[in-house]
């Protein structure tokens, strides 16, 4: 397997006022290609910074970032934004869906983005949804989907259009246990069958008990790294 993100000693402090909080306090971590991993820790513990960082979303204080040989922790936006737009799938726990979007549209956003033809589009939209049991509901708008019908909406959008890796902050947090376990199994199979990458932020024992790697975070550092052999 090749490595496809390395972090060295990233840091991050968030300043308010004269009050510093450091959510990062020098993290070394490498991610190879077809990796299934958690990253999990209590609340407050950075699992958010961290992946928000290495998706470009935010800058570190100090350290380093590098996605498949290329630093990204330095980027202008423009070039952060195509990096994100063709290379990192997001799965935010606050959803992040256009109100005004039906789910179809929601789930298709990415790749009109990418500027793929409409039939295209639409169909692989269709399809993520179908996976995520939300097909029938491809023409309601978000404020008539319940939270967990929102977050698999969300999946559909990060996954329809074929992310080299998959970024996702506690996408489990808000289904049920059949609707958790069917987006896990789902996840599963494209990192299996087609290699995508999965990092996940989570507390969720359902899907650290399905990963193969977990990083656990307190206090903005890493304390301790293990392999899990998946059930």
């Amino acid at each position: 397997m090749s490595t496809i993100y390395t972090v060295k000693d990233l840091k991050k402090t968030y300043r308010v006022g004269d009050v510093a909080t450091e959510a990062l306090r020098g993290i070394d971590l490498k991610i190879e290609q077809g990796e299934f991993t958690a990253i999990a820790g209590p609340s407050g513990s950075g699992k958010s910074t961290l992946l928000h960082l290495m998706g470009a979303l935010d800058t570190p204080s100090s350290g380093e970032v590098w996605l498949s040989g290329r630093r990204i922790d330095r980027l202008a936006k423009p070039p952060s934004a195509q990096l994100r737009l063709w290379n990192i799938g997001f799965v935010f726990q606050a959803y992040n869906l256009i109100p005004v979007m039906s789910a179809l549209e929601n789930a298709a956003f990415v790749l009109e983005l990418q500027g793929v033809g409409r039939r295209e589009r639409e169909s692989k939209a269709l399809q993520a949804l179908a996976a995520l049991d939300m097909a029938e509901f491809a023409d309601r708008r978000p404020n008539q989907l319940s939270g967990g019908q929102q977050q698999r909406v969300a999946v559909a959008r990060a996954l329809a259009a074929d992310p080299q890796i998959i970024l996702a902050d506690e996408p489990t947090a808000n289904l049920d246990s059949e609707t958790g376990q069917s987006l896990i199994h789902y996840m599963q199979r494209l990192n299996t069958e087609q290699g995508v990458t999965f990092v996940f932020s989570t507390h969720d024992p359902r899907l650290l008990n399905q990963v193969t790697r977990i990083i656990r975070i307190e206090d903005g550092r890493i304390v301790q790294e293990e392999p899990v052999q998946a059930a």
